[in-house]
């Protein structure tokens, strides 16, 4: 078994005993103990209670989080001409056609969001299978398939963070950075959570929210009180 380091140790012994906490004390203990040597991310992971082979209880969405997110986030959009220009006006930091699809077939993929306009999804379409489990593929339904290109470009950039349950119902997202302010986090993670609330699918039966866990980048988790996140 691996020695654990001292800041390591420490931080289990403070989440020691630690649970179900309001979403200020959780902030408090993770923001305390997140003392990695770089500015590290404040994740929240939520279990709900869907089945996502079922189509009406996938769970997908998207928020805009008040106070941003810390990241800087890389975009590369699918347009032309116009809309091409469009999107490199925005701030985008990669926009393309045909020559960005073979770029990504061939492995090299330096973005963190993908956005198209309608007209490009025809070539966009051949990339399912490669930015489909990245969860980077271009989708109406979270404003990322879009004629709009420019406006979808600065939320992207602005702190807009998509959200996709995954196998076992667990959605999981950074909301922020431990240099913020806890006021902010626990605004932002607020926001997150109503948006996941806001999303719950028809399919859902029984409890929805069934847990959520907020740590750092290098940290231990601490359960969070789920009527303490929804709480407005």
């Amino acid at each position: 078994m691996a020695k654990l380091g001292k800041r390591t140790r420490a931080a289990r012994e403070a989440f020691k005993g630690q649970e179900n906490l309001t979403v200020e004390a959780a902030v408090a203990l993770v923001k305390a103990n997140a003392t990695a040597k770089f500015d590290e991310t404040i994740e929240i992971a939520m279990n709900l209670g869907v089945d996502t082979r079922h189509a009406d209880q996938m769970v997908r969405g998207v928020v805009g989080l008040p106070n941003g997110t810390g990241k800087t986030v890389r975009v590369a959009v699918f347009a032309r001409d116009a809309k091409a220009d469009e999107a490199k006006a925005a701030g985008a930091d990669i926009v393309g056609a045909e020559d960005l699809m073979e770029t990504i077939l061939g492995g090299k993929i330096e973005f963190d969001r993908c956005i198209a306009t309608p007209d490009m999804m025809p070539v966009v379409g051949r990339l399912g299978k490669i930015l489909g489990p990245r969860n980077l593929m271009p989708n109406p339904k979270v404003g990322t398939v879009t004629p709009d290109v420019a406006t979808a470009v600065a939320a992207a950039k602005g702190g807009e963070v998509q959200f996709k349950a995954e196998k076992g119902g667990v959605v999981h997202a950074g909301v922020g950075k431990a240099s913020f302010d806890e006021a902010k986090l626990v605004e932002n993670i607020r926001a997150f959570v109503d948006a996941v609330a806001k999303a719950k699918p028809t399919g859902a039966k029984g409890a929805y929210m069934k847990g959520i866990t907020l740590s750092s980048s290098m940290g231990p988790g601490v359960t969070v009180s789920v009527d303490s996140a929804n709480a407005q």
